[in-house]
């Protein structure tokens, strides 16, 4: 379609520079690869449908009440690009996320983009699934505003523990080893 065609431009616009020309079929076939969308892809549609949200904040280690609320995940660009939309509530107040995620076929990461209603930054995460295959990882960056610090590094951990249950974790990375896990989200499938 289009897009390939402004792609192809894109990739081989400077093939002087690059050594890559689109008479070579075997970087044709590569990039063509590259384009469609794989199993890393299918893996995402575990997240698809509606969710009903349980949020709790871990303080010195100890959890505070859950807060409910829900998600729902669906496909924006049919198997490639996935949508969700979250609403509920968060230290008793009204909060709302918009999320874009995929699996970035060049860079072999699955990314993510998170963009919420209580703040103005715009959150970005990539990472890949552990070995077991159903724990999703990804490492991102922050700004913590109460101190006014920049750029840290946070890791989310995505918990497939079976078809009706996702658990999310949120960690910051700078309160040390033990104890880093700062939000938790278990999402139950509404039926």
């Amino acid at each position: 379609g289009a897009a390939a065609c402004l792609c192809c431009a894109a990739t081989f616009g400077s093939e002087r520079t690059t050594g890559v020309t689109t008479q070579d079929p075997q970087q044709m076939a590569r990039v063509k690869k590259l384009l469609q969308p794989g199993p890393e892809h299918q893996k995402l549609e575990a997240f698809l449908g509606s969710w009903i949200t349980e949020s709790s904040f871990f303080v010195n280690g100890q959890k505070t009440p859950a807060e409910k609320g829900e998600a729902t995940f669906r496909w924006q660009m049919q198997g490639r690009w996935m949508v969700a939309e979250t609403k509920g509530s968060m230290m008793r107040m009204p909060y709302e996320s918009f999320w874009v995620l995929g699996h970035d076929n060049t860079k072999k990461s699955y990314v993510i983009t998170t963009v919420q209603n209580v703040d103005t930054a715009m959150i970005r995460s990539e990472g890949d699934f552990l070995q077991d295959g159903k724990t999703l990882v990804t490492y991102g960056q922050m700004d913590e505003y109460l101190t006014g610090e920049h750029d840290l590094i946070v890791k989310y951990v995505f918990r497939f523990v079976d078809a009706d249950h996702i658990t999310i974790e949120v960690h910051d990375l700078q309160i040390g080893e033990p104890n880093t896990k700062v939000l938790e989200i278990a999402m139950t499938k509404k039926q």
